[in-house]
């Protein structure tokens, strides 16, 4: 089984849109009993909370449910537990590489790394613009979802590591 943590700043937006595109993905893929989903803020602002109303609109019209998912903060087990912890933006990949234990470094990556067609680097905050900007989210996470998911095939069919 593969494990996989979305995280972001307060688990509200972007790393809970990540998980639940690549939950729908994964879903009407051959390989949604191997992966396991999760996502996760880097801070505690909004623990418990549902996705933020506008990241659970423009995932409605794309025809992903995120009412399910609530808020939660990354803990020291979250390292050991998850094979692939993929950070929404530099930020929060440095917050991650400062709490990550030496031996669990190599599971962490910005998530836009599996979309190298793409040349943005990182999935930008929606939260203080406008609407458009979680319909690009959906974008971005989308594109490397596909990378992604070609990733963890090829590694369950060959035997690759993270």
């Amino acid at each position: 089984m593969i494990k996989i943590l979305f995280v972001c700043m307060g688990n509200i937006c972007r790393s809970p849109t990540a998980e639940g595109v690549f939950q729908k993905l994964l879903d009407e893929s051959e390989l949604k009993q191997q992966i396991t989903l999760d996502s996760a803020g880097t801070h505690g602002y909004h623990i418990g909370a549902q996705p933020d109303s506008r990241s659970q609109q423009a995932a409605l019209k794309r025809g992903i449910d995120l009412s399910h998912l609530r808020a939660r903060q990354v803990t020291g087990e979250d390292f050991e537990k998850f094979d692939y912890i993929l950070a929404m933006d530099a930020d929060n990949f440095a917050c991650l590489d400062k709490n990550c234990p030496k031996p669990y470094k190599h599971k962490l990556h910005l998530f836009l790394s599996f979309a190298p067609h793409i040349k943005q680097r990182e999935v930008p905050d929606p939260y203080y613009g406008g609407v458009t900007g979680f319909d690009h989210v959906l974008d971005l996470t989308a594109a490397a979802s596909q990378g992604l998911l070609a990733k963890l095939r090829q590694q369950l069919q060959g035997g690759a590591k993270t």
